[in-house]
């Protein structure tokens, strides 16, 4: 039992101490820009988007039709 009386505050404080972290990273602007880093990791300067290709229509291949 004493030794909840140890973890218990410690797990509070370690709480609070990474929730000041993130508030910390909040005011100084680190969740800005979410996609242009990883924009910058994927995408080098000279590539460009794919054209999207037309779409062929699929039989339907679900209903098994028999005809006696």
């Amino acid at each position: 039992m004493s030794v909840l009386a140890f973890l218990i505050p410690v797990t509070v404080a370690m709480g609070a101490l990474g929730l000041a972290a993130f508030f910390w990273s909040l005011r100084n602007g680190q969740y800005e820009d979410l996609s242009g880093d990883a924009e910058r990791i994927l995408f080098d300067a000279q590539d460009r988007p794919l054209t999207p290709q037309r779409a062929t229509p699929r039989r339907d291949t679900t209903s098994k039709e028999t005809t006696t």
